[in-house]
This record gives C-alpha cells, structure tokens and sequence, in this order.
C-alpha cells in the first residue's frame, strides 16, 4: 500500500463535526490499557467500533488508552474540525502526532531539483502549515523532499535539498516546531530522494536544525534496508518520530517478520518520550479486525 491509497483509506471517516451521544459507549473497554510507549493510531482504523464521527473515534482511542494520535491529512481539513479535535485530545490527553505539511512531488524532483520556485512553493506550504499544527497542538509535520533530479549528481541534489530544510527550519524555530523527514522504501515509492536512514542522518547534521529530524518509519526502512535497531540506534540523536507497520502487508504488528517487541523495547530503553505513529492498515477489515489491532499492541508492548 502506497501512501497515496493509505491516506485516502485513512481519510474516509473525516465525516460531521458534530458529536451525538455515543451508541457504542456500552462497547467502551472497562480495562483501559495501559501502554510503554505512545502509540498514535488514526481516523478510519476502529471505524467499526466507533463510527463515522472522527470525535467519536478520538473517544474511542483514548477509552482504549492510546495517548497520542496522528493525521496524515490534518492539514486538509476543515478548520471548524480541526479545532473541535484539538479541543478533544487535549480534554481526553491525546498528544496529536504527525500531519504531511505539504504538497508532495511523488515522480518529478521537487527540493532535489534546486528550482528556485519549486523552493519557495515548499515554503510556501511550511508557513501555511504552521498555524494548523498550533490549532491542533502538533508539534510534529511530515516532510518528504520529493523524487531524484537524474541530471543532476547526488552530492548536487543533496545541496538543494539541505539549502531548502535551513530555510524551512528558520520559519519553524521559532514556534517549536519540528519537520520530520521521511524516508520511504524503493519498493512502494521508487526514485524518491530520500530512500534510507544514515542519508537522512546526513541531511539533518547538515542542515543542523533542532526544527529538522527523522520520521524513522519501521516499515519502509525494514524493506530499504533491515538491520532495524542498530539503525536505530546509529541515527538516535536526529530521530524525532516514529511509524509503524509490519513487513510484509504494512499490517499491524504480529502480522509479519518484525519482532516489534524487541524494537519497542530498544526505543523505550533509550527514553524515547515522543510518538510512534500506527501508519498500517489493519490485517482485517471488520469489528473482530480491529480488536486484533488494539490486541496485537498490547501483546508487544508487553516488554517490561
């Protein structure tokens, strides 16, 4: 699943503004879990148990005792939406994760080009994403520096791409906000600029902003690259975020080859107080499917 079809998946249960009392609040767990690490599951996975309503889900998340939630689309959204959202993480002490802050170029170079325009369009979108992350208290935004320039050499493209993430940077420092770039595997998004984690760990020394870290999605980097927590734990000081899904099927975990809980555990043992980003589908699209995906993180958050 690519991130085109994930996040319209995602996005189908962006409907109404306005809650009703709830028809599933008998459902509601009377054993809240209690989790390691937090874990930001997002709109449409508990559908089945929660309806349509995005408030409603936001409840259902917290009743489940997730602490954090993530939206890929956040910026799309209506700002009336947006702010009654806002309003219920914070009543129910959900920290909101990442959103995309931009328009992202899938198959023509965007940053790694060094078109001037190209740049300022990328700015552009920064300054405009701002005011969304501080109306839904997001300190996290997505960036992804867009397909590779092939006439151009790769120490060239990568000037381009750092000269772009300062000035971003400097719009971003000053609120406390931080981009997180993503890199993504060859498999699902081929010729993308940014592919692996020591080359993102290259770009953010470079670009040497606290504004500027890693999104170290577990998923892509397991098909890009493998050898996960010693990547990890290489890049540690630049990651700023974390997404999950496991490989193969970008499912939940339990569903493929990755020991979750052994990677948890590592992340937990160095501190790691921010988000980790459920970005996977779930393994069964039903009632009994999602359960299975609140089951299979408590089974591997069970670490300590």
């Amino acid at each position: 699943m690519n991130r085109r079809n994930f996040t319209e998946l995602a996005g189908i249960s962006g409907l109404g503004l306005f809650s009703v009392p709830s028809v599933f609040a008998s459902e509601r767990s009377m054993n809240k879990h209690s989790f390691n690490l937090a874990y930001a599951p997002h709109l449409g996975m508990f559908r089945h148990h929660a309806g349509n309503n995005p408030i409603d889900q936001l409840n259902f998340m917290a009743d489940q005792g997730f602490t954090a939630f993530e939206d890929n689309d956040m910026r799309n959204r209506e700002v009336s939406l947006q702010e009654k959202m806002a309003m219920t993480m914070a009543k129910r002490g959900l920290r909101m994760g990442v959103f995309v802050a931009h328009e992202i170029y899938w198959q023509k170079p965007n940053l790694a080009s060094g078109d001037k325009a190209l740049r300022e369009e990328f700015l552009d979108y920064i300054k405009k994403a701002i005011p969304i992350a501080k109306r839904v208290n997001a300190k996290w935004m997505t960036v992804v520096p867009g397909h590779v320039d092939l006439r151009q050499n790769i120490g060239y493209q990568t000037a381009h791409v750092v000269e772009s993430l300062k000035q971003a940077s400097a719009l971003l420092e000053p609120h406390g906000i931080v981009m997180v770039l993503e890199p993504l595997n060859f498999r699902d998004h081929p010729g993308l600029f940014l592919a692996e984690s020591p080359q993102a760990y290259e770009v953010c020394k470079a670009v040497n902003s606290p504004s500027c870290k890693i999104l170290f999605d577990i998923y892509h980097q397991q098909i890009q690259e493998g050898n996960l927590i010693p990547n990890i734990e290489k890049c540690w000081d630049e990651i700023g975020y974390f997404q999950i899904g496991d490989n193969p099927g970008r499912k939940e975990p339990t569903t493929g080859e990755i020991n979750y809980t052994n990677v948890f555990k590592y992340i937990h043992s160095r501190g790691f107080d921010g988000i980790l980003g459920m970005e996977h589908g779930n393994s069964r699209r039903d009632k009994a499917g999602e359960q299975a995906v609140i089951d299979a993180y408590v089974k591997v958050d069970q670490f300590i």
